[in-house]
């Protein structure tokens, strides 16, 4: 049993928990903010081992989060849309500016890293800002954390076919339990707020979207763990025992958020 992974992850989650329950959607920017620019440096440091990424527009956009909240919600579509071109611009200005010391893939990796971290968290951002936000985030957090959680245990005990070469500790039985793990305690937790908060969510709906967004946050841990596979890396870093850097915790929740809040639009 890993103590270090366990103890960390039984301190860090009260501290998630009293901030998302009790911050209002700009505290909870401003957390998001700081986790994208730990996740951010993380990803650069990875990637410096083969390209030279522009760090200064990276960092930057990693703001943008904080101040998600403060556009107005009929503008956030066309900012959004003028945004994507406004950073390939910048990005590909460096190519010119430095006589080609910047080159395309210096470009393309620093872009990778903007639209996965930054783009991605924003839809963590978003939904906490939804009606009922602080009751939805949290579907979003046990699909991911709950996947993890389950595919962890019961795969360390259990697991005997290895799922893939770009994660060799993960085995098939891992994942399906982590996904049966993260269906679960979405149903329980719907049972709970359909109760006690006066809702009335479809189980089925839910149940449907649980399994969905299973599978998509394994998708992202795959995500991550090829990126460290091509730079050579076991984890982003050692920023938190057990668990390896902040974009080791958060692959799977980012990678899912944009589905989640489709989802949540649609319940």
């Amino acid at each position: 049993m890993d103590i270090k992974r366990i103890t960390s992850g039984l301190l860090g989650f009260p501290l998630v928990l009293i901030i998302l329950l009790i911050g209002n959607k700009y505290v909870v920017d401003i957390l998001l903010t700081i986790v994208a620019l730990l996740a951010m440096d993380e990803y650069l440091n990875a990637i410096s081992k083969v390209c030279k990424p522009i760090r200064w527009v990276a960092y930057l956009s990693c703001i943008s989060i904080a101040i998600v909240h403060l556009v107005p919600k009929e503008s956030i579509s066309t900012i959004t849309t003028l945004a994507i071109p406004t950073i390939l611009l910048v990005l590909f200005a460096h190519i010119i500016a430095t006589n080609m010391k910047i080159t395309f893939k210096d470009v393309a990796y620093t872009f990778l890293g903007i639209f996965y971290v930054v783009f991605f968290m924003m839809f963590v951002a978003l939904i906490d800002g939804m009606e009922n936000g602080k009751i939805l985030i949290w579907y979003a957090i046990f699909a991911a954390w709950g996947t993890d959680i389950f595919a962890y245990f019961i795969g360390k005990k259990f697991g005997k076919h290895k799922f893939s070469k770009v994660s060799p500790k993960k085995s098939i039985e891992g994942c399906i339990a982590g996904t049966i793990g993260a269906i679960l305690i979405i149903l329980i937790y719907t049972y709970f707020i359909n109760t006690y908060f006066n809702l009335n969510y479809s189980y089925i709906y839910i149940g449907i979207m649980a399994i969905i967004l299973s599978l998509i946050g394994q998708i992202g841990d795959f995500v991550a763990s090829s990126i460290k596979r091509y730079v050579d890396i076991k984890d982003y870093s050692n920023l938190i025992p057990g668990h390896g850097g902040m974009l080791d915790r958060i692959d799977s929740l980012i990678f899912l958020a944009p589905f989640a809040y489709v989802f949540f639009t649609l319940l």
